[in-house]
């Protein structure tokens, strides 16, 4: 094998995952560069005139397309031997370190055509390569220069390789390869489109209304969505009102709540607990505007909601008796006001 040290133009080094890294002396190649190195498999099939199972079901595989009767003697001598089983799954494993489509292909193929003579052999091992090739071509594509070698993918695992295209905003891509691979909402599509949503919001080129238009158009009702963590995101960004735009598509007001509050719309956010029916919610807002307000303007707010200043008469009953008594007063519940007083006298 090749060792660490000085070859001729370059000094080879020990590279991530399968391969080598060759860092060229002055005046050789103007780049480093990194060199995969060939699995066991491939080179078992791929030596010269080898004799290993997989080199003997690669060679039937292209006779049979030649509709030669060759390819019967290489089946013959394979099953003759009980190595079918091992031929398949060395044209399996080659496959996954081969860089070109087409001899991936061709290994599937011959992987393929072994299959049709075994009578129990798991299809897990040979679906599972189809899709990691899948993915791999696809994130070696030049379009988006991600050039991992099997074993790094297989070390990476498919949720970091989807952060690294987040990163770098390939959303359609990381959003294409979570369906392919079917994986949870939670952990792909959902996640993705609110990493998108995220950035969506940062885009100072278009007005609020469109930004949330476009981003709850592409959302929807996806499960595991939080308008109110996009939101929140709009309002860090400095912009308040598309984050109260987008509150709107949130389907929780225990979500929507808490950042009207931190917005300083304790207003708005006391409409949306009412409308929640959670009288919790309504007692939190309540207090927080009690608060925030001075007594005259936080008994005006009170007025304007019934159910709000019924809730908070309750309240008082129970914990403040000399507000219920200005509450009482203001709005001149002089009966209200009188039993008050006389339960007062009897406690």
């Amino acid at each position: 094998g090749i060792t660490e040290g000085d070859h001729g133009s370059c000094r080879v080094l020990p590279g991530p995952g399968s391969g080598i890294r060759c860092h060229p002396w002055a005046g050789a190649a103007p780049y480093p560069c990194f060199v995969p190195l060939p699995a066991e498999a491939s080179q078992e099939i791929f030596r010269i005139a080898s004799m290993a199972p997989g080199a003997l079901l690669l060679e039937a595989q292209k006779e049979y397309e030649k509709e030669s009767q060759k390819a019967d003697e290489y089946l013959r001598e394979i099953r003759e031997q009980q190595l079918l089983p091992e031929a398949v799954g060395q044209c399996i494993e080659a496959a996954g370190y081969e860089h070109e489509p087409e001899t991936q292909k061709s290994l599937l193929r011959a992987a393929s055509f072994g299959k049709c003579f075994l009578d129990k052999f798991p299809p897990e091992g040979f679906v599972r390569m189809c899709q990691d090739l899948r993915v791999l071509n696809a994130i070696r594509d030049y379009q988006i220069g991600i050039p991992l070698t099997f074993t790094q993918y297989k070390q990476l695992t498919i949720e970091v390789l989807l952060d690294r295209l987040v990163l770098r905003r390939l959303y359609p891509l990381a959003i294409r390869i979570c369906e392919f691979l079917r994986l949870p909402e939670m952990q792909g599509v959902s996640r993705i489109l609110a990493h998108w949503a995220c950035y969506k919001v940062q885009q100072k080129d278009k007005s609020d209304e469109e930004v949330a238009q476009a981003i709850n158009q592409k959302l929807g009702d996806t499960a595991g969505i939080s308008y109110s963590d996009i939101a929140t995101r709009a309002y860090d960004c400095g912009r308040a009102e598309l984050a109260i735009k987008l509150l709107e598509y949130e389907p929780r007001s225990g979500e929507q709540v808490p950042l009207l509050l931190k917005m300083k719309r304790s207003k708005l956010a006391l409409g949306k607990a009412i409308e929640s029916g959670d009288t919790d919610l309504v007692y939190t807002v309540v207090l927080h505007l009690k608060n925030e307000l001075n007594r005259g303007s936080f008994f005006m707010t009170l007025q304007n909601q019934p159910v709000a200043l019924s809730l908070y008469r309750q309240f008082c009953r129970h914990q403040e008796r000399e507000t219920l008594k200005d509450l009482y007063n203001q709005d001149d519940n002089h009966q209200e006001l009188g039993n008050l007083h006389v339960l007062g006298g009897y406690s």
